[in-house]
């Protein structure tokens, strides 16, 4: 029995307070405070999976096999709290819409959780790592799914998407630049230095972020009331959900993208300290290479417009992949010639939170032809999980191939074969894993072309008018 969908959410109670989105160019200072949230969610990301797992293993004193079980077991809740959020956020009615009011509930659970993980009191155990970080990810939960749905929903054309998570993507990494650049020049010119006191100051500007960031954008930017709120029950929902091709195509292409690139962030600092032996300057690695994302994101979006999304995130892999390699080439007291190879790197990297995340909103499209609701959360909540399972999986993975090898992260007590086992899983993790992505996502269907069909289809079915274009869920997306 087909499913009806639902009345237009102008005949209901709820009516929201802010007008839909216009279909042409987002404003600029939209794109703005739009992108300000995404600050603490890219501050906070590197840190958690490259210095924690490293800080909590090699200087608190909790087991390599104990930290990588905790990264992959806390986000097991994940499992429960992302189909959750999604369905959640999809079905909220409030005066001041159905996103904004989840994203600034995540406020305070997020500022404990980062005070409690980043200035941990010692001893620590592995249950307070778990417990707290458990309440990360809630938070983080709570503030992604609908914050990340929020803007797809903020405009229906092809390349303006991309435009909006351009903005995005490079407003948080303008953040997660200044996170590496404050704490370093803090240790240049103050002492105050080394892991415990770079996550010091990270704790800081997230605390500070947090608030101010979430804030600005659920006050200053309109969420729009255009939408058939989500009616459709879960089994069947999951169905249709099931039989979009594309969405499939493009969560199996982020799972193994996401997964290589958490085997090299988790790596990253016992790499710098082990087999560079250099134990200042992980921080200047980063500032490098996320300087060189943040040119690298612009350049990108504009290299889409006549490449295509798909086919321009399938070349900075492979470019990406090969550059990676290079870092075979080094030992210690080679840390410097690390800098150039972080440059090309970085650059590449830049399509990562763009492109993709421009693609989903096009998958969601093709799900309202058949759903007739929106149901944006639902897919972000089903990317995120998945996203979350492959960094967990390379989170956990790392320390615990490294515990495989019997590497000894004391310094200098490790070994030539565990420097030579950490240098390889480091190169070859993320190479494998980009490599194996592009292959993936080369002949991804949801062309600007098939998305033109997509959006006249939706036109004329909200315009109640014979639809007389061939259904393109019939065709190529079906195969």
């Amino acid at each position: 029995m087909k499913h009806q969908a639902p009345a237009p959410v102008a005949d209901m109670p709820f009516k929201p307070n802010q007008a839909a989105a216009p279909a042409g160019a987002v404003p600029r200072k939209t794109l703005f405070y739009y992108g300000l949230a995404n600050m603490p969610l890219e501050v906070g990301a590197i840190p958690l999976a490259a210095m924690l797992p490293n800080y909590y293993g090699q200087d608190l004193g909790v087991s390599l096999a104990a930290v990588g079980w905790v990264m992959f077991l806390s986000r097991s809740f994940d499992a429960i709290s992302d189909p959750l959020m999604g369905w959640l956020s999809d079905r909220t009615h409030t005066r001041w819409g159905r996103r904004r009011v989840w994203m600034v509930a995540a406020v305070p659970i997020l500022m404990l959780a980062v005070y409690k993980l980043f200035t941990p009191t010692p001893p620590v155990t592995w249950v307070y790592l778990l417990g707290w970080l458990m309440v990360f990810w809630l938070g983080w939960t709570m503030l992604f799914i609908p914050y990340y749905a929020w803007g797809a929903e903020l405009s229906p054309e092809f390349h303006q998407r991309t435009r909006i998570t351009g903005y995005r993507a490079w407003t948080g990494m303008a953040a997660n630049v200044t996170s590496k650049a404050a704490p370093w020049l803090i240790g240049l010119f103050f002492g105050y230095a080394g892991i415990r006191a770079n996550l010091e100051v990270l704790s800081v500007m997230m605390l500070t972020l947090i608030p101010i960031t979430v804030g600005l954008a659920v006050f200053k930017v309109p969420e729009s009331g255009n939408y058939v709120p989500a009616r459709v029950p879960v089994l069947p929902g999951l169905r249709m959900m099931w039989r979009n091709a594309p969405f499939k195509r493009l969560v199996a292409a982020f799972f193994v993208n996401s997964f290589g690139s958490a085997i090299s962030t988790v790596l990253f600092v016992f790499f710098v300290r082990g087999v560079m032996q250099d134990e200042e300057n992980f921080l200047l690695f980063l500032l490098v290479f996320y300087g060189a994302q943040l040119v690298g994101i612009p350049f990108w979006v504009w290299v889409s417009r006549s490449l295509g999304k798909h086919r321009t995130w399938c070349l900075s892999l492979f470019l990406f992949a090969g550059f990676q390699c290079l870092y075979l080439l080094l030992g210690p007291g080679d840390f410097y010639w690390m800098l150039p190879v972080a440059v090309c790197t970085g650059l590449c990297g830049g399509t990562f939170r763009v492109l993709p995340e421009s693609m989903k909103a096009e998958v969601i499209d093709l799900d309202k032809l058949e759903s007739g609701e929106d149901r944006t959360a639902w897919f972000f909540a089903a990317w995120s999980f998945a996203m979350k399972f492959a960094l967990s999986c390379g989170y956990a993975l790392g320390p615990l191939l490294l515990a495989a090898i019997n590497y000894d992260p004391t310094p200098g007590a490790a070994g030539a074969d565990g420097l030579l086992g950490l240098k390889l899983l480091y190169v070859f993790g993320p190479a494998s894993g980009f490599v194996a992505c592009a292959l993936i996502a080369w002949n991804y269907p949801l062309t600007y072309e098939a998305h033109q069909k997509i959006r006249a289809q939706l036109e004329r079915k909200r315009s109640d008018q014979p639809d007389t274009i061939p259904s393109f869920t019939e065709s190529r997306v079906a195969r």
